[in-house]
């Protein structure tokens, strides 16, 4: 063997060698591409996936679809193989990992994030649904999270309703904040709470927060919660996470409790987060879940109104159209049922 092909062997070996070690390492981002759809009104194992009892509810017909991005896991690493050809391939982006995943959040954080986002969306779209049906839903502030070893550890709970703070009744998130900041830190509080439909009382002392020694905290946290008649039941796969079915759920929830019969025998899809008053918000991924929604058969994708400007140039079968509300969608639906009506309706041109 001359010198010259031992030169040119070794460099080959050495070529392979470094582009298998590269083709290996994990490089700082995330794959998004278009993920499964879900017909809400399927069944799972014999039980409605959308279940809505103590009301009175109506036959539908058609399909409406949840759709997903399938995305890196957040336990798993893409390499740069993986990243170029998600880059390359079409209904596909490539994001940096910290604009999905936050640094210094383990896994677990995050799942319990996206799983905690999902049971808000649900909630809110079931109040969003009910309104919209002309049921009564009431707004009450509630328990979102206790803090290990607070005050407020083991005598409340998630989910409970705050009533009264002391004497004076409250009916927002700040007004239980002021009255708690009313106090010194050391004095007890008395909580009046609605839970499971029994109406309880608990006293906590406050103790100094971790932040400001002046500052009395209970340890917990608020949100916005609703009390109505109905139960719901959601039968989604688990690993489905994060708010953005919220416009779907909502639909599903006010198709159910009217005769409307929105779908109409249309396969119809969506996405977009909602608020309890029926607020339509973006989201990401939504040219992926317009991809998925077409290869699932979907005639209509309802894009909520800040998605508008991603979707320009997106080159599809499907009817995109553009909603701010609930009201918006529930609109939209009832008017392609007409012909006539159909071409007044908004896209996202």
């Amino acid at each position: 063997m001359t010198k010259q092909t031992w030169t040119a062997a070794v460099s080959a070996l050495l070529f392979v060698a470094l582009a298998a070690v590269v083709s290996l390492v994990p490089v700082p981002f995330v794959s998004w591409s278009a993920g499964a759809t879900v017909n809400l009104y399927e069944s799972v194992d014999g039980l409605p996936r959308v279940d809505v009892q103590g009301i009175r509810t109506y036959p539908t017909t058609g399909q409406l679809r949840l759709t997903t991005v399938s995305v890196t896991r957040a336990d798993s690493q893409l390499t740069l193989p993986e990243a170029l050809l998600s880059y390359w391939l079409s209904a596909r982006e490539v994001l940096p990992r910290d604009a999905v995943y936050p640094a210094g959040v383990s896994v677990d954080e995050i799942r319990a994030n996206e799983v905690q986002m999902m049971d808000n969306s649900q909630s809110a779209a079931v109040a969003a649904g009910l309104r919209a049906a002309g049921e009564r839903v009431v707004e009450y502030p509630m328990v979102l999270g206790v803090s290990n070893g607070s005050p407020a550890d083991g005598k409340l709970k998630p989910g409970d309703f705050i009533l009264r703070v002391d004497t004076k009744a409250v009916s927002t998130t700040d007004e239980v904040r002021a009255a708690i900041n009313a106090h010194a830190v050391g004095e007890a509080i008395l909580f009046t709470i609605l839970r499971d439909r029994q109406v309880l009382t608990e006293t906590l002392m406050t103790v100094a927060s971790n932040a400001n020694a002046s500052q009395p905290v209970v340890g917990i946290n608020l949100t916005v919660g609703y009390s109505y008649i109905p139960e719901v039941t959601f039968r989604i796969n688990p690993e489905i996470g994060g708010p953005s079915a919220g416009l779907v759920f909502a639909l599903a929830v006010y198709d159910e409790v009217t005769p409307a019969d929105l779908t109409a025998n249309r396969s119809i899809a969506g996405t977009g987060t909602i608020t309890g008053d029926g607020t339509v918000g973006s989201i990401g991924g939504i040219q992926e879940k317009i991809a998925g929604a077409e290869g699932a058969g979907a005639t209509v994708f309802l894009v909520p109104a800040g998605n508008c400007a991603d979707v320009v140039g997106v080159s599809t079968p499907v009817r995109l159209v553009r909603v701010e509300t609930l009201s918006d969608a529930i609109d939209a639906l009832e008017a392609l049922k007409d012909p006539a009506r159909a071409n007044a309706v908004e896209g996202c041109e």
